[in-house]
């Protein structure tokens, strides 16, 4: 029997059923939980902070309506009692936690590029984060960083053209995972992609996703992955990059 295929179990926006989801507890949480690699949201503030936090706006996690980009980074630090935290302080987070975990820095706008490459830049930490997002943004991080490893997100099942291939040169292929069949993710594989999954939650699903030769689950259950990718015998990435 071939040995299993490697699965990177990446936690989704931190460890959200334990603690709010993109705060430094719940990307800490995820690390320690086994995550290898943790993915986060980032906005852009009004003077330019790259901050951790899914939404434009603060309403939903901190019952403040206010857009992140309308307030400077200190109006969103006192409005969240600080729990909103820098970019920098998430790679801070990462460095000093034993092991090669990584960080996915999911961006919704070209604009967040340069703000969030910068800071990567400065805490030295380019070949522990990678890329996920709106094809605008991916395409503004290309054209910032011709290194950067980017998992080109992808929602139809129309299967992505070779000239977008070609423009973006991502290194993954990132489905939702009801896309994340066999043959999908034999087509990435037979041109050099590596195919990852987003967002099962559910163990049935995880299972699925193992059996269809999937590089990496993206889950909010990082406990349940873990479990599924165990009871498999799947191992751990040794180093995806």
């Amino acid at each position: 029997m071939a040995a299993a295929r490697p699965v990177a179990a990446v936690a989704h926006r931190g460890d959200p059923h334990r603690f709010r989801e993109n705060t430094l507890p719940s990307v800490a949480a995820a690390l320690r939980g086994g995550a290898d690699t943790v993915e986060v949201d980032v906005q852009v503030t009004r003077d330019g902070l790259p901050v951790l936090l899914h939404d434009p706006t603060l309403e939903r996690l901190w019952e403040v309506p206010k857009e992140v980009a309308a307030l400077s980074a200190a109006e969103v630090a006192e409005r969240t009692g600080g729990g909103v935290p820098p970019l920098a302080d998430a790679l801070a987070a990462l460095l000093d936690t034993p092991g090669q975990a990584r960080l996915l820095l999911d961006l919704t706008d070209p604009d967040q590029a340069g703000p969030a490459l910068d800071a990567v830049v400065r805490a030295g930490a380019g070949r522990r984060v990678y890329w996920c997002g709106g094809l605008a943004a991916m395409r503004e991080v290309r054209a910032l960083d011709s290194a950067a490893e980017i998992a080109m997100t992808w929602k139809t099942s129309a299967l992505p053209a070779q000239e977008l291939l070609d423009a973006l040169a991502p290194r993954w292929l990132n489905l939702r995972f009801p896309l994340a069949g066999p043959e999908t993710v034999a087509w990435a594989h037979e041109r050099g992609l590596l195919a990852a999954a987003w967002t099962a939650d559910w163990e049935r699903s995880m299972g699925r996703l193992v059996d269809a030769g999937v590089d990496a689950i993206t889950t909010n259950r990082l406990d349940a992955l873990r479990r599924v990718l165990r009871r498999r015998g799947v191992p751990r990435p040794s180093g995806v990059s």
